[in-house]
């Protein structure tokens, strides 16, 4: 009998990670017939109350939630890893394309002031992720954090948006690197592609995206050290490559190419900071990767800022030595660090810059698919999605389940779609998120259920409401009246007022264990001005998209992801792994018997 003991056990290793049955998907009481489902929909305006103003806390993100994926992640990243995940993740192609796109169209040679402008903005966001993944070490990012601090619903808000970007931002980075591969090999436009006779911008089908988007996932779900490696070696000869670009561009520099220096103005300068600023996108992964983390406390500040530090000064000198090597009328919008230095007689340096933006979109999808899955796991550890895509694997440690499902999702839409109406969505939605992060640091450092007085919780609500309806007055007014002043003499002193009053009336009921964001209210405070602001420098359309993709996501979450995160809650649901585990060793105990 002991042997039919041992094969039982065996079978459900065998069974304990690859799995499709409905318990998988749904194993919610709300979903377990439709006379329950019914009965849940019957119930949705109670439910969203609770949801609403249901918060998690540190201890269940780190504790219960993590149980959800059976198997745990390995603790295998030093500092040294996430440092050059950092450079991995956050320069690609970018900077190669926006630099001379913004610079020809908003800010002239001041571009260099738009990355200072929006490094800082990073910056100060990077403040508030490495206070948060300090205190709560998981894999979910800023939606663990918004759990935690502002809710479920808030949270769902950002899992939603993060989800979308994740998928949106992997494939139109794929099929940029078709078009650099193209340029590598100096074939025409689109040739790598396969023409047909659908829609615009469906029309060109792009297998080699999707082949790329597989083969970076398949080296994520090996092993997050392995991929590490890999990472390290690619960075390193990015590194090589841009190093020259700027040693080479200030060789060629003719310093009367920076006159006028603002031909478009302050206002240029600022949009052209809004379009930028996402040069620096994808540091919130390594945020993702605390639950891999060996030290979290020391590892993260050290790999995270001291990453976005030396990345923003690279972008300034890049930007510099662009705008110095040509002037700002002559920079071509689709290939300019390529044409600039064909202009000065270094044709051959053009593959270069290819090969180096090619490297540079193949780690920010490599470090894109290892942070995205991790998003994607500890989202579904919360049921707003499938619990199925939380299971860790128990040999590899990765998360292969919501690696797959961010991959083929991406790879469907880069096999298809040219992206050019949803790329400023995802500007939209990565700022969104930014500012509910700074929101809520504050909220964590302000406000705790226990010790916090009902007093004090409203001073904090009056006090957050003044600080961003002063920020997006002052947006508001920047894109209304550029050349304005009395907005300002109102809305400035206003966000002041708002932000001293946290400072003066509200008392700090937490203080950071290890590290903390420095001069607090003050720095998030600014986080959610300077989002909010580059927010408004966006063209209208980009928020009618994004308050479409909101109203879909809110349905979803009304039919399914409310309900599923109820009952999670709430403990009506069924852990499929622990209902089989109970079942062989029944079996087993009865067989020995």
């Amino acid at each position: 009998m002991g042997s039919s003991m041992e094969g039982s056990k065996a079978e459900f290793q065998r069974r304990s990670y690859w799995r499709w049955s409905k318990e998988d998907f749904f194993p919610e009481e709300s979903f377990k017939n439709w006379p329950a489902y019914v009965s849940a929909l019957s119930q949705t305006h109670r439910r969203f109350r609770d949801r609403l103003v249901g918060r998690s806390d540190d201890a269940t993100e780190l504790g219960d939630l993590r149980r959800q994926s059976v198997n745990d992640m390995k603790r295998c990243l030093t500092w040294w890893d996430l440092t050059w995940f950092g450079f991995g993740s956050v320069i690609g192609a970018g900077i190669f394309v926006l630099t001379g796109q913004e610079a020809h169209n908003h800010a002239g040679p001041a571009i260099v002031l738009s990355y200072v402008a929006s490094g800082i903005s990073a910056m100060l966001s990077v403040f508030c992720y490495t206070e948060f993944a300090v205190e709560i070490p998981v894999a979910g990012g800023s939606f663990a954090y918004l759990r935690v601090e502002l809710g479920d619903f808030a949270a769902f808000i950002a899992a939603a948006n993060l989800i979308l970007e994740s998928i949106i931002g992997s494939a139109a980075v794929a099929r940029s690197w078709t078009s650099y591969l193209t340029s590598l090999l100096n074939l025409p436009r689109n040739s790598l592609r396969i023409h047909t006779n659908l829609a615009k911008d469906f029309n060109l089908l792009d297998p080699i995206a999707v082949v790329v988007l597989f083969a970076t996932a398949t080296i994520a779900m090996i092993g997050t050290k392995k991929t590490s490696y890999f990472n390290w070696i690619a960075s390193a000869v990015h590194t090589v490559v841009i190093a020259f670009v700027i040693v080479a561009g200030f060789a060629h520099a003719e310093p009367s190419n920076l006159k006028p220096f603002l031909p478009f103005g302050a206002q240029g300068v600022f949009q052209a900071a809004a379009i930028v600023y996402f040069a620096y996108g994808g540091f919130d992964n390594i945020a993702t990767m605390a639950e891999e983390t060996r030290n979290p406390s020391r590892d993260i500040p050290l790999g995270l800022l001291g990453s976005m530090s030396v990345i923003t000064a690279i972008y300034c000198l890049m930007a510099l030595s662009l705008s110095m090597m040509q002037k700002y009328t002559d920079i071509d919008t689709e290939a300019a660090y390529s044409v600039a230095f064909k202009n000065v007689g270094m044709k051959w340096a053009q593959y270069l810059v290819a090969l180096g933006a090619l490297k540079g979109m193949t780690t920010v999808l490599l470090v894109g698919a290892l942070g995205q899955a991790r998003y994607t796991t500890h989202i579904a550890r919360s049921h707003i999605i499938p619990p199925l895509f939380a299971l860790v694997h128990p040999k590899t440690g990765t998360p292969i389940y919501a690696t797959l499902l961010i991959t083929i999702s991406s790879a469907c839409i880069a096999l298809f779609s040219s992206l050019n109406v949803l790329s400023s969505l995802l500007s939209v939605s990565t700022l969104f998120i930014f500012m509910m992060m700074a929101t809520a640091l504050l909220v964590r450092r302000y406000y705790r259920r226990d010790v916090s007085t009902p007093r004090d919780l409203l001073k904090l609500v009056i006090c957050l409401l003044v600080i961003i309806a002063s920020s997006m007055g002052i947006s508001a007014y920047w894109g209304l009246r550029p050349h304005g002043w009395i907005g300002y003499v109102i809305l400035v002193p206003l966000w002041v007022a708002g932000t001293l009053g946290l400072q003066v009336f509200v008392p700090q009921c937490r203080t950071p264990k290890v590290w903390g964001v420095p001069l607090v209210p003050w720095l998030p405070s600014l986080s959610i001005a300077t989002n909010l602001f580059l927010m408004g420098s966006l063209e209208s359309k980009a928020f009618l998209r994004f308050g479409v993709c909101s109203g879909i996501m809110l349905i979803y979450y009304l039919l399914f992801g409310l309900h599923a995160t109820y009952d999670m809650a709430h403990g009506q649901y069924q852990r499929p792994d622990l209902v089989e585990a109970e079942r062989k060793a029944a079996a087993g105990e009865g067989g020995e018997a």
